[in-house]
């Protein structure tokens, strides 16, 4: 399932690895709040090398720390829509994390009502369904000490080496800040499901998301809806990669046979 033959190209929103094999199937990536194109550098390398790995880079972080980060969803999809448009031009799937399976799913939801195009399939990690409120106060308004609190309550994922450096966090806190505004400013609108699989995966110990809350996502498709677990807590996805990206590449190979 590797490709020895990789090369990387980019531009500002858009990271993803060449190979000399031809691809059949473009796999767009998106992070959790925080994260960046990073996550995924891995991944080309893990997945069957018909898969091209198309990593997204959101403004405010890595290489585009100096820009702007969006702090609502509808407006960061609308834009991704137009960013990623040329190149859907084979067939596509969605790869979203936390923060990252939320924008994939409504960019999916965009890009079949703008351009009338389906991705062949749709990996959820670490969300719930998005039609289930959320049980958790808001969050993005709250001073700085107690957001990091209760940020650092709930997902316990900030290094400390990030925490102790006054300069990084003056970078990472916007940044996180905006990513926890979109999330709680989120409104699900109903629309029709959409014509792909969906699977939704998360960590047997996540305290965020339980496995009822992943196969809430089965009314957001007409197709079939696959659930998964693997050993960890909400980014369970670092430590169980490999794992991961196993069972990932089975969906992508059926497909692609």
């Amino acid at each position: 399932m590797t490709s020895a033959d990789l090369s990387v190209t980019s531009n500002t929103w858009l990271i993803w690895n060449r190979s000399r094999n031809q691809p059949r199937l473009r796999l767009f990536c998106l992070p959790y709040a925080g994260g960046g194109a990073a996550a995924f550098a891995r991944w080309a390398n893990l997945l069957p090398p018909a898969v091209e790995v198309c990593r997204v880079q959101l403004p405010g972080r890595e290489n585009r720390w100096r820009e702007t980060p969006f702090t609502q969803l509808t407006s960061l999809v609308q834009t991704l829509t137009s960013v990623i448009q040329p190149y859907l031009d084979m067939p596509f799937a969605f790869f979203g994390h936390s923060l990252g399976a939320l924008i994939s799913f409504e960019l999916a939801r965009q890009v079949r009502r703008q351009l009338g195009l389906t991705p062949v399939h749709l990996f959820i990690s670490g969300r719930r369904a998005p039609h289930l409120p959320d049980p958790d106060p808001l969050l993005y308004q709250q001073p700085d000490a107690e957001f990091i609190a209760t940020l650092r309550q709930r997902y316990d994922h900030i290094p400390d080496v990030v925490l102790n450096d006054p300069e990084l966090m003056e970078i990472f806190l916007p940044v996180l800040r905006a990513d926890v505004t979109m999330l709680d400013t989120y409104v699900y609108v109903p629309d029709h499901p959409l014509d792909c699989p969906i699977a939704a995966y998360g960590g047997t110990a996540d305290k965020r998301v339980t496995l009822a809350e992943l196969k809430a996502w089965r009314q957001h498709t007409t197709r079939t809806l696959h659930t998964q677990l693997f050993p960890g807590t909400h980014f369970y996805l670092q430590a169980e990669q490999a794992a991961l990206l196993q069972v990932m590449s089975q969906d992508l190979i059926a497909w692609l046979s």
